[in-house]
């Protein structure tokens, strides 16, 4: 049972023409129409509000958004193919697509997944995820309070969570609308806001009210489930470690040694307790600080691990950084080499949109060949199945894992 009352927010449709950019942009299948690719609206528009997108040359919907005046993305597409009504079975629809999805996750010993992706999953601005029996849903745009209601029945009856928790952007948060705020349970009650969950058989905790994000970073889940698979008997350091996902899932599969590196003593402490929810032989330490300035330090005393993992936040949020974050990813790829010993395994990843790919692997590569240091390119991997990647600027996740070998 909702333990509030929804507004009750009226929407209006709004009939838009765009630029022949903008025309093509839709008939492509991109999720955003920014606001000077609108050559003709029929009426000012609220956040929520239909937008039915029309073709110059037959006069035919082509497309349907959501209208968002806040944003230089002024119309997020939620449908790109002709007209199309924003209904119960609209929306049960795109949720069905995307529960079946993430089918072979479930037969895994899984508890904790990405429902609904934002626009990849042709929700934008909205995310799902599921921590056991707990849905938490956050909001980055104002579009999705006109169904948030109807959306929520929907996610509730589909995946029989017992409470559901609202995060909101840090925008939505300062424009407090429609009296909703960040970390409100909308549905049944939380006794505790740490909830414990399982991924592929090692069980850690979320903080669904004060967590990043939603609580965890769940893109990474395969990366981690390889990385315990390799650090059997092995020395382990997990940079930039978080709440110790690299970490845990090293010593649930029996690491001899696992030292957690961040810059936050809270998620180290985290990270010690979810070691503590699962069965380890292995030791595990934690250091608080800048990692760089860490990862210098190990070097001059010497410190070898037989797997090093790196996992920096986005260091490149705006295209202005771009140039840093190469510079930064390069620097980490030669501290991490200099951490792994003979034979051992370096896997260094990024999560910055702006940096392609490609990119991302020449940097590291480069940096290691600048080193000297000769390595095989063993994998190169992208997000998990509950991230799917449906256009350009929805994936981000890249990861490589590189054996050196001198």
């Amino acid at each position: 049972m909702f333990t509030r009352t929804f507004p009750s927010i009226k929407t209006k449709t709004l009939a838009v023409k765009l630029t022949a950019l903008g025309e093509r942009i839709v008939r492509s299948g991109h999720p955003w129409i920014f606001s000077d690719s609108i050559e003709k609206i029929n009426k000012e528009g609220n956040a929520g509000d239909v937008v039915v997108i029309f073709s110059h040359s037959k006069n035919k919907p082509i497309g349907v958004g959501l209208y968002d005046p806040d944003s230089l993305i002024r119309i997020k597409m939620v449908h790109n193919e002709g007209g199309a009504k924003l209904n119960s079975d609209f929306f049960f629809d795109k949720i069905s697509k995307a529960y079946a999805l993430r089918t072979e996750l479930f037969e895994t010993k899984t508890d904790g997944y990405r429902l609904l992706f934002g626009e990849n999953d042709g929700f934008p601005g909205f995310i799902a995820d599921v921590y056991a029996d707990v849905l938490v849903v956050k909001l980055y745009s104002a579009i999705w309070y006109p169904y948030l209601e109807e959306i929520l029945n929907q996610l509730i009856a589909l995946t029989d969570c017992t409470t559901v928790i609202l995060r909101l952007s840090r925008k939505l948060q300062v424009a407090s609308l429609h009296n909703f705020i960040d970390g409100d349970v909308l549905y049944g009650t939380l006794k505790n806001e740490t909830i414990k969950f399982v991924e592929h058989g090692v069980t850690f905790s979320a903080n669904v009210i004060k967590g990043h994000k939603t609580g965890y970073f769940l893109d990474h889940r395969e990366n981690r489930k390889r990385v315990g698979e390799l650090s059997k008997g092995k020395t382990v350091l997990d940079v930039f470690s978080y709440a110790g996902g690299f970490s845990i899932h090293a010593l649930a599969n029996n690491a001899k040694e696992v030292t957690s590196v961040d810059i936050s003593q809270q998620a180290l402490e985290l990270a010690s307790k979810n070691a503590k929810l699962n069965k380890t032989t292995g030791t595990h330490h934690t250091i608080c600080g800048d990692a760089f300035v860490i990862l210098k330090q190990l070097i001059s005393e010497g410190k070898k691990y037989n797997v090093v993992v790196i996992d920096p936040p986005s260091f490149a949020k705006s295209q202005k950084e771009v140039a840093m974050a190469i510079k930064k990813y390069a620097q980490l790829a030669q501290l991490g080499a200099a951490l792994t010993t003979h034979g051992g395994m370096l896997v260094l990843a990024s999560c910055s949109s702006r940096v392609l790919p490609e990119e991302f692997y020449e940097i590291v590569e480069d940096a290691l060949k600048s080193q000297s240091r000769k390595f095989t390119s063993l994998l190169k991997t992208g997000h998990d199945i509950d991230h799917p990647v449906t256009f350009p600027e929805g994936g981000y996740l890249k990861c490589g894992y590189y054996k050196i070998l001198n």
